[in-house]
């Protein structure tokens, strides 16, 4: 399964990041190509350790079950339209593309010295570094190609 930890996937990603442009219409969903950008760092900010998010309730009954099906195979995505924290809930407007999609890469990029071995997600409780990076991918991904990259 791809991981945000392997080098060739954080620069394909890279690389996706690099296809936004501020003509990017969403397929589905209603954030804008910079909310989703900006969405994504203050996500890649969060499991990096700068951003602090409490458990949620229904997390701690049903995060388990729903990471492992989230992780079950390559194929497997988020559904559409996906429900977030609040904390990563983006509704003001931003106006530079590029320095969003700069900001984004950088925190890709840190990746690759990430050293925790564990993480304990807001909804789905305790995570392997394994299924983090795996996690980190499908979101990017999913992201992604939400706009078309």
């Amino acid at each position: 399964m791809k991981s945000i930890f392997e080098k060739n996937i954080r620069e394909a990603v890279i690389e996706r990041i690099n296809l936004l442009h501020e003509d990017s219409d969403a397929l589905w969903g209603k954030m804008t190509v910079m909310q989703m950008v900006r969405h994504c760092i203050l996500c890649e900010q969060y499991y990096q350790g700068y951003i602090k998010v409490k458990r949620s309730f229904l997390g701690r009954m049903f995060g388990q079950n729903a990471i492992k099906g989230i992780l079950k195979d390559e194929t497997t995505s988020f559904g559409k339209n996906a429900p977030t924290s609040a904390v990563f809930i983006v509704n003001e407007d931003i106006h530079d593309l590029e320095m969003e999609k700069r900001n984004w890469k950088l925190l890709i990029e840190r990746y690759e010295t990430f050293e925790k071995d564990t993480f304990v997600h807001w909804f789905f409780g305790k995570m392997s570094k394994a299924q983090l990076g795996q996690f980190i991918y499908k979101h990017c991904n999913h992201h992604l190609k939400q706009f078309g990259a």
